[in-house]
């Protein structure tokens, strides 16, 4: 018998309850599917660069069991029919997803299988809690932040993870599809040879050689950045602010292709203990699960204020700020650090994420989907609920945001948080000299106009 597990951003063999599924009934056939879904955007630049290399290392481990990673192009409801068809397959298993229309996808798909004898079926893992789970007591979908923690934390608490599976295998080469030996088949579909073609890495100009530096895509990668959680986590709650110490665990790219389940990391922080590092940890987890339970109640957050009232909002058009914002040439040391950090790394510390997105959408009044866009082509860890989730509520749009009114001023944050001036000094070298850039905005003034701005649609109708 033969289980297809089709693989989502689940891409480890450790606590992966659709690969141990698929592997219940015999051998597997792994397969990634590049999906050409009408209306969804397609992954980023920095998240096509992850995924291409998590892929193969994912490939090299399931190689170890014997285990082909077939990779496919195009609508996933006739691929995987197709796939079925040609192994014989009698299971497809994958992990859960939460948003549209990759749900109602699934769905389709689902039904479709079952209704051949297929056994097909979804299993959690992406998350700690499914988001229908987690209601007020009414039943109703939180809005708040602290009110859906606190349930978080009063609901029967996550599973323990698992290892890999017991038995792992690749199908036997005896067996046929098509009229010619499966092995050969999937041999011709293998990702090792096909992930080339996608053209997810760089070539003229390759910008990539910061995030090479810097990061190591797939489990073994993620599995490092989990064993060193003890010694990130020891003073957490007094570091996590600085962008210029190691006091994050970096941990967000893992999570978000899910090198490392959320069940292993919560586990590990539990181990760790409840003092004041990992407690503050473990909100950063649920922070997570809370963007994703608003996006699955609010499928358009993407594209659309949550609060109405800033459909009126004046926001500006200026292409030449927006442009200055994105390359770091703002002149405001502690953005442009923090947006040079983004473009050689692929990644951006949290609390200077928070100064630069203030920064593009109150200083210069520019509307938070840019910095969305931007990011979601920048960032390594940029998913669909996280990216949208952190621009609303920085820019005032979202439930549960940051008021409007609160507006980070860089140079008070970065006395703040980098005192020494190490973090801007890093990425903005040319500190002091004549080719630094002069501000292209007074912090103060640009203040005042947001705050007018903000003021004449108040008195609006309420959202």
């Amino acid at each position: 018998m033969t289980g297809i597990w089709w693989i989502r951003d689940d891409l480890r063999l450790h606590d992966n309850a659709a690969l141990a599924a698929a592997a219940e009934d015999g051998e597997v056939i792994a397969v990634h599917i590049d999906e050409q879904l009408a209306g969804v955007r397609g992954l980023g630049a920095a998240t096509r660069w992850w995924l291409h290399h998590s892929l193969q290392r994912l490939a090299e481990r399931l190689r170890e069991h014997g285990v082909p990673l077939v990779l496919l192009s195009g609508d996933p409801e006739q691929l995987i029919g197709q796939l079925v068809e040609e192994t014989g397959a009698s299971t497809v298993v994958w992990s859960r997803r939460y948003h549209e229309p990759r749900r109602a996808v699934d769905a389709r798909l689902k039904s479709a299988l079952r209704e051949r004898g297929v056994r097909a079926e979804s299993v959690g893992g992406y998350l700690l809690h499914e988001p229908w789970t987690i209601t007020t007591q009414s039943g109703r979908p939180f809005q708040v932040y602290s009110a859906f923690a606190r349930a978080c934390r009063q609901a029967p608490p996550p599973r323990p993870p698992a290892g890999p599976p017991a038995r792992l295998a690749g199908p036997g080469a005896d067996l046929r599809a098509g009229g010619r030996e499966l092995s050969a088949w999937l041999e011709e579909r293998t990702v090792l040879d096909a992930l080339a073609g996608r053209g997810w890495l760089p070539t003229a100009p390759d910008w990539a050689a910061g995030l090479r530096e810097t990061w190591s895509p797939g489990e073994d990668g993620a599995r490092r950045r989990l064993d060193a959680l003890e010694e990130v986590l020891a003073d957490y709650a007094q570091r996590r602010d600085r962008p210029a110490a190691a006091g994050t665990s970096r941990l967000s790219p893992h999570l978000r292709f899910g090198e490392v389940s959320p069940h292993q990391v919560w586990q590990r922080s539990r181990e760790l203990g409840a003092g004041e590092g990992p407690e503050a940890f473990r909100a950063e987890l649920l922070w997570r699960e809370f963007a994703w339970h608003r996006l699955f109640h609010l499928p358009d957050l993407a594209t659309r204020n949550v609060r109405p009232r800033f459909d009126r909002f004046a926001w500006r058009d200026d292409p030449a700020d927006l442009r200055a914002w994105q390359q770091g040439r703002t002149g405001i040391d502690l953005v442009d650090a923090g947006m040079r950090e983004l473009w050689e790394t692929g990644w951006m510390h949290n609390r200077v994420r928070l100064v630069v997105g203030s920064f593009l959408t109150k200083n210069l009044r520019l509307i938070w989907r840019h910095g969305e866009e931007w990011f979601w082509d920048t960032l390594v860890d940029a998913d669909e609920a996280s990216n949208p989730f952190n621009w609303q509520w920085v820019a005032g749009t979202g439930d549960d945001a940051a008021p409007y009114f609160r507006i980070f001023n860089p140079e008070r944050q970065q006395e703040r948080f980098d005192p020494e001036g190490s973090y801007v000094r890093r990425w903005v070298p040319e500190l002091g000299s004549e080719q630094r850039d002069p501000p292209i905005v007074d912090l103060r003034a640009s203040r005042r106009e947001a705050l007018a701005a903000y003021e004449a649609v108040t008195g609006a109708s309420s959202d």
